[in-house]
């Protein structure tokens, strides 16, 4: 099986590059044979990087020594889910996981069009089967996950002890969906220039595989704070690190795009900045790939350098120049069908919020390429770090919250005044008695308030929408408010699961802005001492060391302290951290220390505790931080997820749902309010 598994890389690169040439040519030639034969070749593809995967999947599994791949990141006794996940937990595997899902991708998006774009599909179908020959090149001529090695080990050195976590574990695969996500759209893209049909045919085609993508970069996103602050020891969950800004990025483009995108539909206007956002998510997808591969940047997220970097940067500066040049020339095929009739409308909107979302793209970009651009500029590497980060962009994201909650307040087109008067009376009201509150219970930051009093805008203007949906129902089919709520949601997917989209970015911001009242401090306890500290909320938290333990578990060694914590006065429980040295069976280390957290945590805050070092035979150093709002961040992802999830669901009554309303013809008293319609 493993023999078969490597020779099916061979054939799926043959056969995905004989569908990159038969399909361009079938498209020129208009040639159906050739474009039925490309089509069947990505099927054909699939199968064989199916196979590989399964040849790789069963030398893992049986502890086949003889692969390097297998000896580097397995061991005898790891645990067969870790064993299994061990398949993108290095350089080689996750390069097959990425052709795997990239594949299955392909062959979905052929054959849900296999009656529809016909015009656009050789051209899709071609663009993929490149962007598969150079993964599948890639594999097999850099970096082989079926290298075999010069003798057998006795057993693999193991997976590397940070990644032996179940949330690593989905991890990287649904960030990998998420970036191989945008391929599809890419695909789409390129045929659309390539034919010049820039119509909305394309963007019908792509909108849903832009969801798809943004949800699975959502949610990798969101195990990857959650994996660093529970296992890395850094403190908190974003570090701005090169790795987790190069996941960032992709997903600030797709969500402008997923924006912009109601726009050309219903006004038929921002047709370049389309087609420019579809181009550049896929490319940000590349560029992380290649931040994670190339060994250019250091980050506790990449691996090793390696000749694959080269492959990666030679492909993305190919891919820019062939998409530049290919919108450059068909930028009077892009023109768009209406202009801007008023900068107080909802389309105005939705081009400011687009505009933000790229800057801070553009900023957080900037601020990850820095440093190479340094060294190559100046032979030295300056780090940029968070106070860039957080200067640049904590401004753009208070203006994007605030944006989030005045754009679904705008009519199209034009906003009258008697219009805006209505419509944002209680949201702005209900901000600034927020604001006013928070101020008089001392939140002083200006950040943190601006931070609240636009999430109240957000939250009400949500809340009103709903109101009024909801409302409209209860008139018009005299449905309860209780059973109004489910059907008006499952009518407009599309928009209220966007409404609960923006309520997990309200959730989210309202824990970003805790961290103004993060507290951190440094101890040392021997054993039998005790510390104490107070935190931002005036709460006193004692801290009794109960000494130093050290013991071996399996192939660890293990330092570990155990704290009685008490919280005013009163018993809150212990709160153990730990140092794990991971050694082989001749107890000779393989990997760098890791650390093991402390957290005793509740929804208001986490106290979060690390042994940052050892001193004699009791004495340890120690890092309490107490972290407000952390759980609420997981919610606030949670939530974006789950709205992501309605927003994708297939409608059961398809021209009910696209249209948003349905309006039912019955005898009301004269004198009775009719009801706002919209969305329900």
């Amino acid at each position: 099986m493993i023999l078969v598994g490597e020779l099916s890389l061979w054939v799926a690169l043959l056969m995905a590059a004989w569908a990159a040439t038969v399909s361009f040519a079938g498209g020129q030639m208009r040639r159906a044979d050739l474009i039925e034969s490309g089509e069947r070749a990505i099927y054909a593809t699939l199968a064989m990087v199916v196979l590989a995967s399964l040849g790789l999947w069963t030398a893992l599994l049986t502890h086949d020594f003889s692969i390097r791949y297998v000896a580097s990141y397995t061991s005898a006794n790891l645990p067969k889910v870790y064993t299994i996940t061990a398949f993108w937990g290095g350089q080689s595997g996750s390069l097959l996981f990425w052709a795997l899902i990239l594949s299955i991708y392909s062959a979905i998006a052929l054959w849900t069009n296999r009656t529809r774009n016909r015009e656009l599909m050789p051209y899709v179908t071609g663009t993929l089967a490149l962007i598969l020959v150079f993964f599948l090149a890639t594999i097999c001529l850099g970096s082989n996950p079926f290298e075999r090695l010069d003798f057998i080990p006795a057993d693999g050195r193991g997976l590397n002890p940070s990644s032996r976590i179940l949330g690593m574990a989905i991890h990287p695969p649904n960030l990998y969906l998420g970036y191989v996500g945008t391929s599809i759209p890419f695909a789409f893209a390129i045929a659309a220039l390539l034919t010049r049909r820039l119509d909305a045919e394309w963007l019908a085609a792509v909108r849903r595989w832009a969801l798809l993508a943004w949800f699975f970069n959502t949610v990798g996103i969101v195990l990857g704070m959650w994996w660093a602050y529970v296992e890395l020891g850094w403190g908190g969950y974003w570090a701005w690190d090169p790795v987790e800004n190069a996941s960032l990025l992709p997903w600030l483009v797709n969500t402008a795009f997923l924006h912009s995108i109601m726009v050309q539909e219903k006004r038929g206007m921002l047709r370049k900045w389309n087609v420019t956002l579809v181009v550049s998510a896929f490319l940000l997808s590349i560029f992380g790939t290649f931040i994670t591969r190339s060994g250019v940047i250091s980050s506790v997220h990449s691996f090793a350098q390696s000749p694959v970097g080269k492959w990666f940067a030679a492909f993305l500066i190919l891919a820019i120049v062939v998409t530049a040049y290919l919108v450059s020339t068909r930028l009077q095929d892009l023109k768009s069908t209406a202009e801007l009739e008023s900068m107080i409308s909802r389309e105005a909107a939705f081009l400011y919020n687009n505009l933000v979302l790229v800057g801070i793209a553009f900023s957080v970009l900037w601020g990850t390429l820095f440093p190479i651009i340094s060294e190559a500029v100046r032979g030295n590497k300056i780090t940029v770090g968070p106070p860039f980060f957080n200067t640049v962009n904590i401004p753009l994201g208070l203006l994007l919250l605030l944006l989030t909650g005045i754009g679904p307040l705008i009519a199209w087109r034009r906003a009258s005044v008697a219009n805006l008067k209505r419509q944002f009376l209680i949201p702005v009201t209900s901000a600034a008695t927020i604001g006013i509150l928070c101020f008089a219970l001392g939140v002083h930051n200006l950040a943190a308030l601006l931070s609240y009093t636009f999430g109240a805008l957000v939250l009400a203007t949500i809340v009103q929408e709903f109101y009024k949906g909801v409302t409209a129902r209860h008139h018009m089919y005299g449905e309860s408010r209780v059973i109004a709520l489910p059907r008006l949601i499952a009518r407009n997917r599309r928009r209220y699961g966007g409404y609960i989209v923006h309520l997990g970015v309200v959730v989210v911001f309202a824990a970003f802005a805790g961290l103004a009242f993060k507290r951190e401090f440094d101890l040392t306890l021997n054993a039998g001492d005790t510390k104490a500290v107070t935190d931002a909320w005036g709460h006193r938290w004692t801290f009794l060391s109960q000494g130093i333990s050290r013991y071996n578990v399996l192939n660890r060694e293990v330092t570990a302290i155990a704290l009685d914590v008490t919280r005013d006065g009163k018993p809150a429980g212990v709160i153990t951290s730990e140092k794990r040295q991971h050694v082989d069976s001749r107890g000779v280390p393989t990997f760098e220390p890791s650390t093991e957290v402390g957290i005793m945590g509740s929804f208001k805050q986490d106290v979060y505790v690390v042994l940052a070092g050892v001193r004699g035979a009791d004495g340890a150093e120690i890092r309490v931080t107490f972290n407000p709002l952390v759980r609420w961040v997981w919610l606030g992802g949670a939530l974006m997820a789950l709205g992501g999830l309605v927003v994708m669901w297939p409608a059961a009554d398809k021209q009910r749902a696209q249209s948003g309303y349905a309006a039912v013809l019955k005898p009301r008293p004269i004198g009775e309010r009719v009801p706002d319609l919209v969305g329900a």
